[in-house]
């Protein structure tokens, strides 16, 4: 795959309708630490639905595709994840707290993940954010039940060219990044022609338009 040119142009692009992670609250973090796991976490977790994190058990081959070799902690509490380990499909989605459009995104995101059923896995990366109980409170208003994991440092702001949220990557059956939007996703049918067009899944209908 051939990761997106002139990202110093499409910073620039995006920094007028996304949320450049430079702007984030407390920004990366420099030898500190966020407790992601707390009892508090753990409840508001527990009273949203969420599911655990997906096991990282899988062994694909090593590709300069494939998803960064990092170990991340499941927000909220729950396993830790070493992405390069998951089994795809998947659609990752980088959001935080402090995100604005994120808001927006997170509920037709929870529509793929009630659509996509076992055919598709949805991870989010709660990312930069020093406020992992606004971020499972985000999640618990916009419906989510889809887990996250968390990278309050920027860990994977390089390995997956981080420049704005949202930021969705798809991934493919063998572990391989096919393709990143660095865009907001702003409807059910949106995604659900991507997924078909990066992963070659047909999502079928919108499970909120088959509920009313």
């Amino acid at each position: 795959m051939s990761r997106a040119p002139a990202l110093v142009i499409v910073l620039a692009l995006l920094a007028l309708a996304g949320c450049v992670d430079d702007d984030s609250p407390g920004g990366t973090t420099s030898g500190g630490s966020v407790d992601v796991a707390s009892a508090d976490l753990v409840r508001l977790k527990q009273r949203a639905g969420m599911a655990d994190c997906p096991p990282s058990t899988a062994s694909h081959p090593t590709s300069d595709d494939a998803l960064p070799d990092a170990t991340l902690p499941c927000l909220g509490g729950g396993r830790d994840v070493r992405l390069s380990r998951l089994d795809g499909p998947l659609l990752i989605n980088v959001w935080a707290s402090y995100c604005a459009p994120c808001r927006e995104e997170l509920p037709v995101l929870q529509q793929v993940h009630e659509a996509a059923g076992n055919d598709l896995t949805v991870l989010g990366i709660d990312y930069e954010d020093m406020a992992p109980a606004a971020a499972l409170r985000l999640a618990a208003d916009a419906g989510v039940t889809f887990p996250s994991v968390a990278d309050p440092t920027g860990e994977l702001r390089a390995d997956l060219e981080v420049i704005a949220l949202p930021q969705t990557v798809f991934v493919d059956a063998g572990g391989a990044i096919v393709a990143t939007e660095r865009r907001q996703l702003t409807s059910f049918d949106l995604v659900a022609d991507l997924v078909d067009e990066h992963l070659g899944i047909a999502l079928g209908t919108d499970p909120a338009a088959r509920d009313s």
